[in-house]
């Protein structure tokens, strides 16, 4: 009977929980909205900043909620350039907030509109979804949306995420995809036609001007194109750059010190190129080479959970700060990715 009892009282409890959740509106006269949460007034909080970086494939809670917990419970701002799915319900599901508002931000007309870019300054929590990087590129980047964006990363210091080519553009780093989706074949040939790269001309979030990621990482096996990214970086632009990867249903959550967790089902990887150890041969038309001993670029996996787990810096990338994961050597041979232990 005791067992049914408290059987019963969390059934009940999951139950008045899920309503709970506020039914989302069309507000009249609001550019770019597909739907309200919530209070439309604007609320000022005390917020956190922070990135969260998800890889796709399925929301990420644990990640959402330290989202929500950086914003103080104020106006959180979805932005998207494709597709009228709403966040609203997941959101408001996982944390208490004042709103949640979704954009459809789908030309640069809607990017420039001053009424979009209110409302995104005015957020203390903005996420953006998943969908085609290359509409985020020529829909937002040099607009009053990208600006609002950089406003709320680097002044407003408010957590900011994405997830799939929502993470794709928040490093100063980034896989366009304009032209397609380059797979590992990358390694054959770095400069194909589908290795499309920009540096920093988008978004500016904290501790990520020398970092490009990747997503869907195992799922989709993009660890080589990833290092056909790196090694085009070091060639092209002399920079040693890093790189950071989750898998899907899995989150990077870097906090305002550039401390670093892990939350979600999968793995994330945190990859370093050094100078010691730059690309043999990276050259149109030919595989790369890219040995360094065995030790071309260092990497750290990190096993994702519900409510983190792991740590490492982001600020500054340092090995001897990294907790929980485990280290690998990877290299490239005749354009083939080769790994082992550290």
């Amino acid at each position: 009977m005791k067992r049914l009892l408290t059987v019963i009282l969390i059934g009940f409890s999951a139950y008045a929980q899920a309503q709970t959740v506020r039914p989302a509106r069309v507000v009249s006269g609001r550019a770019a909205s597909l739907g309200v949460t919530g209070d439309t007034a604007d609320v000022v909080t005390k917020t956190r900043g922070g990135v969260a970086l998800v890889g796709g494939g399925g929301d990420v809670p644990g990640a959402f909620r330290w989202m929500i917990d950086r914003s103080g419970g104020g106006n959180v701002v979805v932005i998207r350039a494709s597709s009228n799915y709403l966040y609203n319900n997941t959101i408001d599901s996982l944390g208490k907030v004042s709103s949640v508002e979704t954009l459809l931000i789908d030309s640069r007309e809607l990017a420039n509109n001053p009424e979009v870019a209110r409302v995104i300054r005015n957020a203390e929590m903005l996420f953006i979804s998943g969908g085609d990087q290359s509409n985020y590129m020529n829909f937002w980047r040099g607009t009053k949306t990208a600006e609002a964006i950089n406003y709320l990363l680097n002044e407003k210091k408010v957590p900011v995420g994405g997830t799939s080519a929502g993470c794709a553009v928040l490093t100063g780093m980034y896989y366009s995809g304009e032209t397609g989706s380059a797979t590992a074949k990358a390694l054959e040939n770095p400069y194909d036609s589908l290795v499309t790269l920009y540096n920093n001309d988008f978004l500016q979030p904290p501790f990520l001007h020398n970092v490009i990621s990747d997503q869907h990482y195992v799922a989709r096996k993009r660890q080589g194109r990833h290092m056909a990214f790196l090694a085009r970086i070091i060639t092209d632009w002399k920079v040693f750059p890093k790189g950071i990867a989750p898998d899907e249903r899995t989150a990077v959550c870097i906090d305002e010190k550039g401390n670093a967790q892990v939350y979600g089902e999968g793995k994330a990887y945190f990859l370093s190129t050094s100078a010691r150890h730059a690309p043999e041969q990276c050259a149109p038309g030919k595989p790369v080479q890219w040995l360094g001993n065995r030790e071309a670029v260092t990497v750290y996996e990190l096993q994702g959970a519900e409510n983190g787990n792991g740590y490492f810096s982001v600020s500054d990338f340092a090995p001897a700060k990294a907790k929980g994961g485990k280290w690998y050597f990877w290299w490239v041979e005749n354009g083939i990715l080769k790994e082992r232990t550290k």
